[in-house]
């Protein structure tokens, strides 16, 4: 074992070396073992007489160098097997990676810490640890959190000691493995390495051993790789890798994995120093190995497995395998591959009981089933616990009506009387509830007593045999014989009963009687994007076979479509479900076919049929592997031509029904129901293998589609009863010369015999490997899609655009799991448009602005942002998606000073303020537009509205040019604007005044906005006392507004003089004489509060805008703010704003500067400290007080 490292002064003394190299030596104890001589019986009797505290063990190796004296003890062994084992592992670990060291005190050092991280790694994992020692674990969780600032939510699964490549040289310390994050820490010889990924990010996972990296595991990111290496179990440390990220890749696919993330227990919960995590996600990766071997459900949980025999009354001899039990099966599989499998569904057992145990059948325990079969299984550990623990599951399981030797038989039991089920859509009286559409249409067919026929009979009596045999139904003794018997073919009669059994399909079935026909009650009526789908298909799908040239086909597989879009809108429906449905209806009853398609989706082929055929493209991607290791040659020559891609997903997506003809393509879904997906790898290897000289020759992409088009249309089946169905596309390209017909068992007998040795769990590694590739590829195909459509309308670069986006959606995703509620996981829905698919709410929306916006005020921003954010908010749901978010950086960033300038307008006016600050403002709103629109409104009300009114509903065209309208983007202009009351132009001053802190020029802007808020002030004041004498005039007509100076306006000596139209000349002769009166001589009205606070702004210009917002009354300090009246007949419009703030240089400067946006995301990127997010309603609403 390896041992704290010790100084050894003398390393001859005592001990004998047996092994050596440049760094190491293996000794053994002078005494032990032969040839001692004198020396070692006198070092022996010296071990035995000592006392057993200072005995030895007598095996060490020493870690030496060329230029100390000293050596290190780091690792003692009692027996030589146990030394060698050590020995090998530094030599094939340590002993290339020391070597490039430069001084013998590196290589000291990073032995030395490499030894004690793999001691602190078994201590931690040794199951007799004492008690004290469970807090271990808590320790790293907490070290975790403390070096990488990870909130709480965050949940160690495990840790580990590694080195870390960094460039040449390793860096030894701790890998630490969360739900969300990869991090990587060291501290050495003063070097302190952090690294922290997101799985999210994670492009690619593998484990290698090379030269320069032994045994180490490369993880890669789409920006650079990772190398980990020198762990004490890499196998372990890997697994665990791979199932993180799979749970990140399933996060970006849909919501289920946000929502299994949190169904984790709590990672405080230690026992033993192993979190409750990694158990539960080893418990995980059991129960989905046991799904797989026995095509279970997915709600099916592993509960234990032990060793055992089972007697096997077919081969009369006892089989060595495991058991397995599950709440709602017992489950037995042989060690030797397909030698035995036995399913039990605990629904059909009747009896488990302990039989009298002997020499020959030691500990054995009896079950029988209801069908009148007896399974007995010997050898059992703990037989007691087993039985009880079986019949603990036996009374929670209820009993049902359903039973396993003729379920077809029972399809309409549970259905209403036929009286009472006129009126459903599906029920017990219609054609297909009780047979397949091939037997509807074969009824009235004469016997055929032909060769084929016969055949088809011997097919049929070969099975009644092996049913009689090795049992029928559910728990039906599976074999090698099996097998045969499939690859030779399943009788039509049987193919329905087979399919249900082998693909898992009978078992869910069973566990949920009348399902289906409420299903399709719910469903039918409907109307959603999947139905109008549907119905475009239907009549696509099988189009030559009889049985779907009337309704009564169309009308079965409508239902069976609709009901599955129904009970899973996840997938909906895809195209390619319609031509495998219509399929599984010729040979099963409807809610048969219901059934097996939920296999097909949920279980047999994942994520195939969903929006983006993500599982089809990582089979995709698989099958180019598996070409590349069987046709190197072949995969070189399709690569150039871009073929496998092309034809691989028809083949996949339709199982081949879609390409080779119904007769034979059927044959190959006999296989791959019993053996899965790796048939149509095997299938599809070897058309290629069949066509490998063809397709070398080949020129281009479309020859060679050709070829293995032509070829797949002449896959026949010769051994059919069925009249041959044509194929469409055969008929299409057979031309004058069609090429020899291929017998398709041949094919079937070709792809096992040369490709039979894929096994399908190296088939999962490759898909997890390949899933990692295809969902980051599609990540990327989004963002390259929201950048190309964000190019037209902002200015940012093609660059900026993906940072941005990235930084978006990063945010998005931390929020997802790090929420404190699921509102931010439910709102992610990959199935939107992908400007749509990542929206944030304020709280993320706020952190984002403060780390890339160009105006920052603060202790202001969060205000600041929570207006910007309500305007972008268009649709009011309280989030924001990436498009939204770039308009509003775009306008900071790009816009004129004209377009910089309405933004900032409009973020002091609704809906940007919250309500509790616009209420005074929509007062004034209302006084300046009350009159104004009842007016209006009073004008059209009349007899001849309604006349209109009239024309308009007869007039449909009249709507379709509104709608039009509604379309059409409307160009806002500064004169649509509304005007600015007295406590909104307060708030804006408050956060001009918060914006130029950090600014070179600061006290010059600060002087500048004091002059401009003065002067606005003042023409408030004009804008009043017009509005007043206008109202004294004519008190039945609403004031028009007071126009703006032009920006073109120099000194504000005369502002009236260029002022533009829309008043009458009294009007304009009224505004010109009251501004220069307010402004040369201000009379007594202007010796306000707001007056005082305007001269009080002038004179603090040259103050730090911390005190300017604290104290003075413009910018609204508490109590005189809150003790003074504000004046509801003050106003400005936003002309007034934009041509005061052109008379300041300063403020030109300000506003027409060029900001780049460059440096304010590489500091956002490499900002890896992470915050926690809040996602809660109240916190919403906290905010939005504050503002």
């Amino acid at each position: 074992m390896w041992i704290q490292p010790e100084e050894v002064l003398l390393a001859g003394a005592l001990w004998v070396s047996e092994r050596a190299n440049p760094f190491f030596i293996l000794q053994r104890r002078r005494g032990h073992g032969r040839g001692g001589g004198l020396s070692g019986l006198l070092v022996g009797t010296l071990d035995v007489v000592l006392d057993s505290s200072a005995r030895v063990a007598p095996y060490r190796i020493l870690l030496q160098t060329s230029d100390s004296q000293i050596y290190w003890n780091i690792a003692c062994g009692s027996s030589r097997k146990q030394i060698t084992e050590l020995w090998d592992w530094l030599e094939s670990n340590l002993l290339q990676t020391i070597s490039i060291f430069d001084s013998d005190e590196d290589v000291t050092t990073f032995v030395k810490g490499k030894i004690c991280g793999l001691i602190a790694e078994e201590k931690r994992l040794q199951p007799g640890e004492e008690p004290e020692d469970c807090g271990k674990f808590r320790e790293a969780e907490l070290k975790m959190r403390r070096l990488f600032r990870m909130p709480e939510e965050e949940k160690l699964v495990n840790y580990y000691s590694c080195s870390y490549w960094k460039g040449r040289v390793p860096r030894q310390g701790w890998l630490y493995l969360s739900v969300n994050h990869l991090c990587f820490y060291s501290f050495l010889l003063g070097k302190e390495v952090t690294l922290v990924e997101q799985w999210t990010e994670v492009t690619q996972l593998e484990k290698n051993a090379t030269l320069v990296f032994p045994e180490s595991v490369r993880v890669s990111t789409r920006h650079e790789e990772h190398f980990f290496s020198m762990f004490l179990n890499i196998n372990d440390t890997f697994k665990l890798m791979e199932q993180l990220a799979n749970i990140a890749m399933r996060q970006l696919l849909d919501n289920e994995a946000f929502s299994a993330d949190r169904s984790l227990p709590k990672a405080c919960k230690t026992l033993k120093n192993v979190s409750a995590l990694k158990r539960d996600l080893d418990a995980r990766a059991k129960n989905e190995r046991y799904r797989t071997m026995f095509r279970l459900t997915q709600d099916e949980r592993l509960d234990g497995h032990t060793d055992c025999t089972l007697w096997t009354p077919f081969a009369k001899m006892h089989v060595v395998g495991q058991l397995f039990i599950s709440n709602n099966y017992v489950c037995f599989n042989s060690r030797e591959e397909e030698l035995c499998q036995l399913i039990i569904p605990l629904r059909e057992v009747s009896i488990v009981e302990k039989a009298d145990s002997s020499s020959v059948l030691p500990c054995p325990v009896s079950i029988s089933t209801k069908n009148k079969m007896t399974f007995l299984f010997a050898n059992l550990k703990d037989r007691d616990f087993l039985v009880q623990r079986i019949s603990d599951f036996l009374q929670r399981t209820p009993d049902s009506c359903w039973g396993d030797t003729n379920p077809l038989s029972l399809i309409g039991s549970s259905a209403p009387a036929e009286s009472a089920s006129r009126g459903r859509h599906y029920h017990a009286g219609l054609p297909t509830a009780s047979r397949a559409l091939l037997q509807l249409y074969q009824q009235d067919a004469a016997e055929d007593l032909g060769p084929r026929a016969m055949k088809e009979k011997m097919k049929e009596e070969a099975w009644n045999i092996h049913f009689s045999e090795f049992g029928r139904g559910v728990c039906m003794y599976r074999t090698s014989r099996t097998r045969e018997l499939i690859l030779n073919g399943i009788p039509e009669s049987l193919r329905g009963e087979l399919w249900l059994l082998f693909s898992g399909a009978q078992n869910e079935m069973a566990s949920h009687p009348g399902y289906y026909g409420d299903l399709v009650e719910q469903a039918m009526g409907l109307c959603s994007l999947a139905t109008e789908e549907i119905e475009r298909d239907l009549h696509r799908s099988m189009p030559e076979h009889r049985a779907f040239q009337n309704e009564t086909g169309i009308a079965a597989l409508r239902r069976v479509l609709t009901a599955y879009a129904h009970r899973n809108p996840g997938i909906g429906y895809c195209q390619a479900m319609n031509i495998v449905t219509s399929v599984l209806l010729l040979f099963c009853t409807e809610e048969e076919a219901f059934w097996l398609l939920v296999a097909l989706c949920e279980r047999m082929l994942p994520d195939y049929y969903n929006t983006r055929v993500v599982g089809a493209l990582v089979d995709q991607g698989v099958f180019e592997d598996l070409t590349r290791a069987f046709l190197p040659l072949l995969y070189e020559h399709m690569q150039d031509l871009g073929v496998i891609s092309t034809i691989s997903l028809s083949w996949f997506l339709t199982l081949f029904l879609s390409v080779m003809p119904f007769d034979s393509a059927v044959l190959l879904v006999d296989c791959f129901f019993y053996e899965g997906i790796k048939v149509i790898f095997q299938v599809a290897l070897a058309v290629l293998h069949d066509n490998m000289d063809a397709l070398l020759s080949c020129r281009d992409e479309g020859e060679a589609m050709t070829i293995l088009g032509r070829y797949l249309d002449n896959v026949v089946n010769k051994q059919t009863v069925a009249p041959p169905i044509p194929h469409l596309h055969a008929l299409l390209t057979s031309g004058d010369d069609p090429p020899p017909e291929i017998d398709v068992f041949d094919l079937i007998k070709s792809s096992y015999e040369k490709f039979g040795s894929l096994r399908s769990d190296v088939i999962e590694q490759m898909r997890f490997k390949q899933r990692l590739k295809v969902i980051q590829s599609l990540e990327d195909t989004a963002k390259r899609s929201v950048v190309r459509a964000m190019m037209t309308e902002s200015a940012f670069s093609i660059e900026e655009l993906e940072e941005l986006y990235c930084l978006f959606k990063a945010q998005h995703v931390t929020s997802c799991y790090w929420g404190s509620s699921s509102s931010a996981a439910e709102r992610h829905d990959p199935s939107l448009p992908y400007l749509e698919q990542y929206r944030i709410d304020p709280v993320q929306f706020t952190q984002l602005f403060t780390a890339l916006a160009p105006w920052l005020c603060g202790g202001h921003t969060p205000s600041l942002s929570a207006r910007l954010f309500r305007i972008l908010d268009q649709n009011q749901d309280g989030l924001v998606n990436f498009k939204e978010f770039i308009t509003g950086l775009s306008g900071m960033y790009h816009g004129d000073m004209t377009d910089k300038l309405k933004l900032l307008f409009k973020l002091h006016l609704p809906p940007a303020l919250c309500p509790e600050e616009a209420e005074s403002a929509l007062e004034a709103t209302h006084f300046f537009t009350d009159d104004t629109t009842q007016g209006e409104e009073g004008k059209d009300g009349g007899g001849d509205s309604e006349e209109k009114k009239e024309e308009k509903v007869k007039d449909y065209r009249y709507y379709l040019r509104m709608w039009a309208k509604e379309k059409e983007p409307k160009r806002e202009t500064i004169k649509d604007l509304p005007r600015m009351n007295q406590e909104q132009f307060i708030e804006l001053c408050k956060t001009l005044y918060n914006m130029f802190s950090e600014e070179p020029q600061e006290q010059q802007l600060y002087h500048s906005i004091a002059t401009v808020a003065s002067l606005l002030l003042r023409i408030g004041e004009v804008g009043k006392k017009f509005n007043n004498g206008c109202k004294k005039t004519d008190s039945s007509q609403a004031p028009p507004p007071v126009q703006a100076p032009p920006p073109t306006q120099a000194p504000p000596t005369a502002p009236a003089e260029q002022e533009e139209g829309g008043e009458g000349a009294s009007g304009e002769s009224q505004v010109c004489r009251a501004l220069a009166d307010a402004q040369l001589e201000p009379d007594e009205e202007a010796r306000d509060d707001l007056s005082v606070s305007s001269y009080s702004v002038v004179s603090s210009g040259s103050l730090q805008c911390e005190d300017i917002a604290d104290d003075t009354v413009l910018i609204g300090g508490g109590e005189q703010r809150r003790g003074s009246v504000l004046d509801a007949d003050w106003s400005i419009t936003f002309e007034q704003v934009l041509a005061s703030l052109l008379t300041e240089p300063p403020l030109v400067d300000y506003f027409e500067k060029k900001r780049d946006i460059q440096a304010k995301m590489a500091a956002c990127k490499a900002q890896r400290v992470v915050e926690r997010q809040i996602s809660s309603a109240s916190d919403h609403e906290l905010t939005q007080h504050s503002v």
